[in-house]
């Protein structure tokens, strides 16, 4: 006979908050068993389950994405055409994070240019500072065109 666990070994064992693990059961992400005095009871699928619904919001899918896209393990028998369909929002998810990945490196770089900018403060390092930020501030004004034009050309100081 498989082992189940409680609601309290799950907590324990996986660092799941109580309220999170009953928010889950009742939204049906993971909906464990019930026994007559309506305790849940974890079983060993369960617990993976949860363990791969951490891994994937670590990974900044949302609960709404995770639930509507990933229950073909629940699925006795797996459509091709619909492990084609997660796989195309998986990659489209992997492009995202790859967009925000270079736009952190690019932060990253600024402020490494910021703080050696102003360990030794002069009018190249200030210039260099400053092409760097127009080039970061036009990069991001391609990507949002909302944001105004004045200030980009030139720096005043």
């Amino acid at each position: 006979m498989e082992k189940h666990y409680s609601i309290q070994e799950v907590s324990q064992k996986l660092g799941i908050p109580k309220d999170t693990l009953r928010y889950y059961d009742r939204i049906g992400i993971v909906s464990p068993s019930r026994e007559g005095n309506r305790y849940r009871k974890y079983s060993t699928n369960d617990l993976i389950d949860l363990m791969n619904i951490q891994i994937m919001q670590y990974a900044d899918f949302s609960l709404d994405e995770i639930k509507g896209k990933f229950a073909f393990h629940r699925l006795g028998k797996v459509d091709p055409d619909y492990c084609r369909e997660v796989a195309e929002f998986i990659e489209a998810k992997n492009a995202e994070t790859r967009k925000k990945i270079a736009h952190l490196e690019k932060v990253s770089q600024l402020l490494d240019l910021a703080a050696e900018t102003l360990r030794d403060y002069n009018h190249e390092s200030d210039q260099r500072l400053a092409k760097t930020v127009r080039e970061i501030y036009l990069d991001i004004r391609k990507k949002e065109p909302g944001i105004p034009e004045e200030g980009c050309h030139g720096h005043q100081g």
